[in-house]
């Protein structure tokens, strides 16, 4: 009878709904191969310079963001694109990556035209070296960039985001890899 009682109660605690009504809700998982065809990379050869990087889902079934920033030719970053109109998201809402870098400082950015063109509203992240780490970003605090310069008076409508996309621009040259497990977002 203790077991039973046992076993009754880790499964109410094991599936009790979150804390003050959050609800999460996956943007991207990687479990199939085929999750990458939405990302696309782009990297600062668009203005003449020379960082090479991929995407691809691997072994491990994470979405692999991996290649060589270059500061030649004015060069210096390197990002992955995803387009999708249904992010629907809402002010108070947290993004929420699970992620295992290379101890570089990457950004999250949001889109809200379509062609992902004009301001993306980022916000950075640092990354541990080999360790997987939860990152957390406020709806509320992306700030508006544009060619790297921040527009803090811009406003950012978070219900008319058509994309986003991760970016590595530290001005520090060579190798970079970032393994991003799930994207998602918490709603309260």
């Amino acid at each position: 009878m203790a077991y039973l009682f046992f076993l009754l109660l880790s499964f109410v605690v094991t599936f009790s709904p979150a804390e003050n009504g959050d609800q999460n809700r996956v943007l991207f998982d990687f479990d199939k191969p085929d999750a990458v065809r939405v990302w696309r990379p782009v990297m600062d050869g668009v203005m003449g310079g020379r960082s090479s990087g991929q995407v691809r889902v691997n072994q491990y079934k994470n979405l692999e963001f991996s290649g060589n920033l270059s500061l030649e030719n004015n060069g210096g970053f390197a990002s992955i694109r995803a387009s999708d109109a249904g992010l629907a998201m809402e002010s108070g809402d947290t993004v929420v990556l699970r992620v295992r870098g290379d101890g570089r400082t990457y950004n999250f950015n949001v889109y809200t035209q379509r062609n992902m063109g004009g301001y993306s509203y980022r916000q950075s992240f640092p990354t541990s070296k080999g360790e997987w780490v939860d990152v957390e970003l406020p709806v509320d605090k992306f700030v508006a960039t544009w060619r790297g310069r921040n527009f803090r008076n811009q406003a950012f409508n978070p219900s008319a985001v058509a994309g986003l996309g991760i970016l590595l621009g530290d001005k520090k040259p060579g190798s970079f890899k970032l393994e991003v497990e799930s994207i998602s977002l918490k709603s309260k």
